[in-house]
């Protein structure tokens, strides 16, 4: 979302309702008031209303006439369709940032290696999980390309909520992390073949288990 487009309330709310829905606080398929969500945030209406506008752009939450506003549910189809589109953007967008990362770039990305491997001795899966959307982020803004990281951050607000539903498993997390280190490796080297290659595997591993685990649940 652009910041700039809306107003500072509007971008409050956006940003606490939809970390409400990424961890589960809003659960999958809950009706919305927003009069509750006004009280509960302490925000005007007008904001919670325009905020929720912006949430269904970002098929976060549904509206129908029959059921008003609600959390948008998790499908098996809605899953395919996700990594269908996820894994050609989070592919090109490592050969990207292999060709066009800066120093600076590449320090932003070691850095969160070197957070990461601090954070994941204290096994906290929200520091882990709040990680790797920074690394994702940082990644994207290596590909220098603002279309790809508008796309990409849309995308990965929903798979973040796939981690909450379907990955509480701290050391698969960790496992999946530790392939950062190797992609920071490759793209530091300029190997966009590698860093294509290394991403493919990550998203693919991330499919798998996701699919496994909601068929356990």
């Amino acid at each position: 979302m652009k910041t700039e487009l809306v107003r500072v309330d509007t971008q409050d709310a956006y940003d606490k309702i939809k970390e409400k829905i990424v961890q589960l606080q809003l659960q999958p398929g809950a009706p919305v008031d927003e009069d509750t969500l006004a009280g509960e945030l302490q925000m005007a209406p007008t904001a919670i209303r325009e905020a929720l506008k912006l949430l269904l752009h970002d098929n976060l939450v549904t509206v129908t006439a029959r059921h008003g506003i609600r959390i948008a549910d998790v499908h098996p189809d809605d899953l395919r369709q996700l990594f269908e589109m996820r894994l050609p953007l989070e592919m090109l967008c490592a050969q990207m940032a292999a060709e066009r990362a800066t120093g600076d770039d590449i320090t932003v990305m070691e850095a969160l290696v070197r957070e990461y491997e601090g954070a994941k001795k204290g096994r906290d899966l929200s520091h882990l999980l709040d990680l790797d959307h920074r690394y994702h982020r940082a990644l994207a803004d290596a590909a220098h390309n603002r279309y790809m990281r508008d796309a990409l951050e849309q995308f990965f607000g929903l798979s973040e909520r796939l981690w909450h539903l379907a990955l509480p498993q701290v050391d698969w997390l960790i496992t999946a992390l530790d392939r950062h280190a190797t992609l920071v490796g490759a793209i530091k080297a300029h190997d966009a073949e590698q860093a294509g290659v290394l991403m493919r595997e990550h998203v693919l591993d991330f499919q798998r288990h996701v699919e496994e685990a909601l068929r356990a649940q």
